[in-house]
């Protein structure tokens, strides 16, 4: 396969990190961009440390500047883009602030628009681009209390499929991986939070909430969803183009 320069969202930490670094250990240049410019480096850091490429610059997705800017400061134009950021908030919808509905939108619907447009142009001038987003088993089915997650990632699939009607007419393809649960802070979080919503224990929220839906019955591992990643960006996927990667260890097949 070809060295690619990939550029992956909130990959300070969790799935972003882990597929930053799975990417890295295949040859490829890592761009690693996060909210929190520390957090970017020290995986960067890492990966470099580990005899692989990487650069790691701020990026708030939310934000026109800052996608200028960080487009603006790579060392080299962008092959592969993999729409990560992500963010959680557990609440009934009417407890749940508008303000934070709001930016779980604009970080994991609007923002990857926002990116996804920044990079088209380079992709389409070059005549090569490949586009991961990072959707959830919530693109597919609906939790309680996740209403503003739930609907950015149901959109999601909606803007894959558009934008690959819309990049036929080149090498540019746009797929979307829908994994369950991956052990990752953020998940812990929401373990912390269902708890207290559900007014059950953590190891009850693990057992019945996250993996019982699962025939499988085991968390999705970073290494899978990196192993994915780099079969849709090879040769062997250019005809595989606004599809839905679902990764449920057997759940919608219920």
């Amino acid at each position: 396969m070809q060295t690619r320069s990939i550029l992956v969202t909130g990959a300070g930490s969790g799935i972003g990190a882990g597929i930053a670094a799975g990417l890295a250990a295949d040859g490829h240049h890592v761009i690693v961009t996060d909210l929190a410019l520390d957090a970017a480096r020290a995986v960067a850091d890492a990966i470099r440390a580990a005899g692989g490429s990487a650069e790691a610059h701020a990026l708030d997705v939310t934000s026109d500047d800052s996608v200028a800017a960080c487009i603006a400061a790579l060392s080299r134009p962008v092959d592969v883009l993999v729409n990560n950021a992500g963010l959680q908030h557990v609440s009934k919808l009417e407890d749940f602030p508008i303000g934070k509905w709001n930016l779980l939108i604009q970080v994991m619907l609007t923002g990857v628009a926002r990116l996804t447009q920044a990079v088209l142009p380079g992709m389409r001038e070059r005549g090569f681009g490949r586009i991961v987003n990072i959707g959830s088993i919530h693109s597919l089915v609906a939790s309680r209390y996740k209403s503003a997650y739930v609907a950015a990632k149901h959109g999601l699939l909606g803007f894959s499929k558009v934008m690959a009607l819309e990049t036929a007419d080149t090498d540019i393809t746009i797929n979307t991986v829908c994994p369950t649960y991956v052990k990752t802070p953020l998940v812990d979080k929401q373990i912390a939070d269902q708890a207290r919503t559900n007014n059950i224990s953590e190891s009850q929220v693990v057992s019945e909430i996250m993996l019982k839906p699962m025939p499988k019955g085991v968390f999705i591992t970073f290494e899978e969803l990196t192993g994915i990643t780099a079969f849709l960006i090879g040769p062997a996927a250019r005809n595989i183009t606004g599809q839905t990667i679902t990764v449920d260890g057997g759940w919608t097949v219920q």
